[in-house]
């Protein structure tokens, strides 16, 4: 969203809580490098190495059938929790697109609100397979109210089995990425429903309107070198470099290191940046694509007279899979399906749903939900980060570099995120 006058702009940027430049140390400049490099280690907040995080699996359908090829899942959903040993508020975290309740950034975020006395609920995005196989009713994520409405009863059946254990004093959300935007309309959710009372929500990175920021990580993968055709090739370069970096590295587990290792091995420019980044999306976005293909036997990859087995190569599918980006997704296979339900709905009021402007006024009177963002994060078009500063004023942190989510781990954010729920 774009203004045209100067006054409001300066409005809003004073109403909200700037971080600036003058008095923020993240040391990454460059939105892309940020993004895909993070924090360095010297900058991150201190936590500590390992919190008392168990696995846990849950039945949300009893009825579910899967289809073979999704043996692996029949345990159920997967998440993660630590418990305080004394009555503590329990704070739930959604991670962001394609990411699971094991993914770093969860995993950051659950070391910092459990080493501040929280108990902690870690929870898969509902784009991840294991989330669309397993917790999706429809099995077709990406509609704001609907994925809400699954993570929402995911929720109430952890909490349903941690009760009996622990004492909860208050209940908090958050998450980031599209993690953010689902926290927003779970808490949206949570007020009509009622069963855990939100006391505050913290939105870490959100999206604006879900359709313009998969637009743009789409338009990133057009940064490949020769071409989105030339997907395969420039995908085998990564693996490559990063196989170099992990040969000549003393981690034995994927993480920031090696990843830094990676980048030192690449030098890549801003424009292979942003197709790493692209890449990484393109490759949630086939897995999750190809989830919800099978589990409704859609025909979209797979054919729909072919069965998958426990024993069957996918190589096929993947090829094909991973070349279909989020907007192929939606117009192809997202928006249909919304259509056969309700064919007077238009791909234009689809993607309206899908945005906060479709629960603007929620979030502006509520005093429950705040938000962390950064000016020049790449997931947002032109202008967007002005509805954060326009709808939440003061309760908007915004920070002036960072990319996407790249400072999540800086020791000021990480202050920050605790202090709005500590507060």
């Amino acid at each position: 969203m774009k203004w045209g006058s100067g006054f409001l702009f300066g409005f809003f940027a004073m109403t909200a809580v700037w971080a600036g430049a003058e008095t923020y140390d993240y040391p990454i400049d460059n939105r892309w490098e940020a993004t895909v490099v993070g924090t360095p280690v010297e900058y991150r907040a201190e936590l500590p190495k390992k919190i008392p995080l168990r696995q846990g699996r849950l039945t949300v359908f009893e009825d579910r059938e899967l289809p073979e090829w999704f043996w692996f899942y029949r345990d159920g959903l997967q998440y993660s929790y630590a418990l305080q040993r004394r009555p503590s508020p329990l704070v739930f975290l959604i991670a962001g697109t394609g990411a699971s309740h094991t993914g770093s950034k969860n995993v950051m975020m659950a070391k910092a609100f459990y080493e501040a006395g929280f108990h902690i609920v870690s929870l898969s995005s509902p784009t991840v397979p294991n989330f669309v196989a397993t917790a999706s009713e429809s099995s077709v994520p990406g509609h704001a109210v609907e994925d809400a409405e699954d993570l929402y009863r995911v929720m109430g059946l952890v909490w349903d089995r941690l009760k009996d254990d622990i004492e909860v004093t208050d209940f908090y959300v958050t998450g980031y990425s599209l993690g953010a935007f689902n926290a927003a309309f779970v808490t949206w959710l949570d007020e009509q429903r009622e069963v855990f009372n939100f006391r505050k929500a913290l939105m870490i990175n959100p999206p604006v309107t879900l359709y313009n920021s998969i637009s743009l990580l789409d338009r990133m993968t057009q940064n490949i070198p020769g071409g989105v055709e030339n997907f395969d090739r420039f995908f085998t370069e990564l693996v490559e470099a990063f196989t170099r970096a992990f040969e000549r590295s003393d981690n034995v587990e994927f993480g920031p290191e090696l990843l830094y290792s990676a980048f030192d091995e690449m030098q890549p420019k801003n424009e292979e940046l942003a197709a790493l980044i692209g890449t990484s999306f393109r490759i949630s976005s086939g897995d999750m694509i190809f989830t919800s293909d099978v589990m409704r036997n859609a025909g979209f990859v797979k054919p729909k007279n072919v069965s998958l087995t426990r024993n069957s190569d996918p190589t096929q599918f993947q090829e094909m899979v991973y070349r279909i980006g989020f907007t192929d997704y939606y117009h192809l296979f997202f928006y249909p399906y919304f259509k056969d339900r309700d064919p007077s709905i238009t791909r234009d009021q689809l993607i309206d749903e899908m945005s906060l402007n479709n629960i603007e006024g929620y979030l502006r009177a509520t005093d429950k939900i705040e938000v962390m963002h950064n000016e020049n994060d790449i997931i947002l078009e032109p202008g967007e980060i002005d509805f954060f500063r326009k709808v939440f004023g003061a309760r908007a942190k915004i920070y002036p570099t960072g990319g996407h989510c790249g400072n999540m781990a800086y020791r000021d954010n990480v202050a920050h995120m605790l202090s709005v729920f500590k507060d």
